[in-house]
C-alpha cells in the first residue's frame, strides 16, 4: 500500500510549485521559453490537439509541442501551476493584466448568454468602470452583501465581490456571500491578501482573480493578471485568452514564478510592518480614521484631518506612485488616481472619501516609515487636535495560513 502523500505548508508550496520536475531535467532555475511557435512533423497529431482545444480548451502541450505562443506557453504554464496550487484550485489561466483577465471572466460568461454582473462596492476603480460602463456587453447590478439573493436574475453569470476592498479595505463574508449566490459562481478578487491570508476558494468562490502585478510578482517590474478557477472554467478562459489574445509573456510569466517563491515571507514581514503603522496611525489626532482590515495585510487606508495632497506631497522615503504589493512602500489618494474614473457619488457612497490616503507597506523598517509618515502629516493638522475614530482596531496580522 502507497504511503499518501503529505499535504505541504504553504511555504513549501510557494518554493516548490510549479519546479517539481525541474531536478529531472537536470535544472535548478526554472526555464525561460522564448519561443512563438514549435515544431511539429505530425501534422495530423497537431490538428487533433487544436481541436480539442477548441472543444475544451485543453492545454496543447499537455500531450506534444505548444504549438504557438497564444495557445500556451511552458514558462508560463509553471506559474499557472504554482498560483493555482496555493489558490487550491485545479487550475489557473494569466493574463496580460487583471483587466485582460476581468475582462475574459465577463466575455466567458457573456458568451453563453449570461450577460448580468451582480456586484458589491467598493472594487478598484478600473474594475467598477468596466461594469459600470458596459464596455464588453455587460449589465451591472450594485448591491450589499445583504441585496446580493435578491439581485439574482435568470441571466445573472457572475457576482463579483473583493474582499479587503480596493481602497478602504472593506471585507466581506465571502461563505455568506457564496451561499446568497446560489448556482451564480462568486468572483472573489484576491490582490489584496494572496493565498497567504486566505483562500477564497475554501469559502465558496468558484472564481479567484489576481492582478499579479502586485503581491504576486512582487517588485513593481512585472504587469499580469491571473484567474485561478476549476478546469472547465479554465478552458472557456484559455480560449477566450486564444481569441483575444490576452497573453502573457514568458518573461513576465518567470518573474511572477519567482516572486511566489518569497511571497509568504513578503506578505508576512510587510503586514507586521502595516499593522504597526496602522495602530501609530489610529493614535495620531492627525488621521480622523483607519482602515485595516481583520485578517491582517500589508495595506493600510487612513482619512486625515487636513490636506491629503499634502501627505502626497511631502513624503519621502515612501513613494507616491500608484500600484502597490512591491518591496518598496508606495501611497496615493485613490480619489484622484485609482478611483477617479468612478462616479464621484459612487464613489463617496462606496466610502471612498476625498481624505482617503492608502498605503501599500513594504519592506523597510517600521521606525524608517513612520519618520517619513510624521514628517508628511506634520502641516496638515495641529497636533492635539482630537481623538481619531477607527473602522477596525489594528490587530497582528495573520501570521499562518
Amino acid at each position: 500500500m502507497e504511503t499518501p502523500v503529505r499535504s505541504r505548508a504553504l511555504a513549501t508550496e510557494a518554493v516548490h510549485a510549479g519546479r517539481d520536475d525541474l531536478a529531472a531535467l537536470g535544472l535548478h532555475a526554472p526555464p525561460i521559453d522564448l519561443s512563438t511557435t514549435y515544431p511539429s512533423y505530425d501534422s495530423r497529431a497537431e490538428a487533433a490537439r487544436i481541436d480539442a482545444f477548441a472543444e475544451t480548451g485543453a492545454e496543447p502541450s499537455l500531450d506534444g509541442p505548444p504549438i504557438y505562443g497564444r495557445l500556451g506557453n511552458p514558462t508560463v504554464a509553471r506559474f499557472e501551476t504554482a498560483l493555482a496550487r496555493l489558490e487550491g484550485t485545479e487550475s489557473a489561466v494569466a493574463f496580460a493584466s487583471g483587466m485582460a483577465a476581468l475582462s475574459a471572466v465577463l466575455l466567458a460568461r457573456a458568451s453563453i448568454g449570461l450577460r448580468h454582473v451582480v456586484a458589491v462596492r467598493p472594487l478598484y476603480g478600473c474594475s467598477d468602470h468596466l461594469l459600470t460602463a458596459g464596455l464588453l456587453g455587460s449589465e451591472v447590478t450594485w448591491t450589499d452583501p445583504a441585496g446580493i439573493a435578491d439581485a439574482l436574475r435568470p441571466d445573472t453569470g457572475l457576482v463579483m465581490v473583493e474582499s479587503p476592498a480596493n481602497p478602504t479595505l472593506a471585507e466581506v463574508d465571502l461563505r455568506a456571500v457564496a451561499h446568497a449566490c446560489g448556482s451564480v459562481p462568486l468572483l472573489a478578487d484576491n490582490t489584496f491578501a494572496t493565498p497567504v491570508l486566505q483562500r477564497p476558494v475554501e469559502h465558496g468562490a468558484r472564481l479567484v482573480l489576481h492582478s499579479a502585478t502586485k503581491y504576486l510578482g512582487g517588485h513593481g517590474d512585472v504587469m499580469a493578471g491571473v484567474v485561478a478557477c476549476d478546469e472547465e472554467l479554465a478552458g472557456v478562459l484559455r480560449r477566450i485568452r486564444f481569441a483575444t489574445g490576452g497573453v502573457l509573456h514568458p518573461l513576465a510569466g518567470y518573474l511572477l514564478l519567482r516572486g511566489l517563491s518569497t511571497l509568504p515571507v513578503r506578505v508576512r514581514a510587510a503586514s507586521a510592518t502595516a499593522a504597526d503603522l496602522a495602530a501609530r496611525l489610529a493614535a495620531d489626532p492627525r488621521v480622523t480614521r483607519v482602515h485595516y482590515p481583520s485578517i491582517g495585510g500589508a495595506m493600510v487606508a487612513f482619512e486625515v484631518a487636513g490636506d491629503p495632497h499634502e501627505v502626497i506631497a511631502a513624503v519621502r522615503l515612501i513613494t507616491p506612485a500608484v500600484s502597490l504589493g512591491s518591496v518598496d512602500t508606495l501611497i496615493q489618494h485613490p480619489a484622484s488616481i485609482s478611483h477617479r474614473i468612478v462616479e464621484e457619488g459612487d464613489r463617496k457612497n462606496a466610502g471612498v472619501s476625498d481624505k482617503l490616503l492608502r498605503m501599500s507597506v513594504g519592506l523597510e523598517d517600521a521606525e524608517d516609515l513612520w519618520a517619513d509618515l510624521d514628517n508628511a502629516l506634520g502641516g496638515n493638522a495641529a497636533r492635539g487636535a482630537g481623538n481619531c475614530a477607527t473602522s477596525h482596531s489594528a490587530p497582528a496580522p495573520a501570521m499562518t495560513h
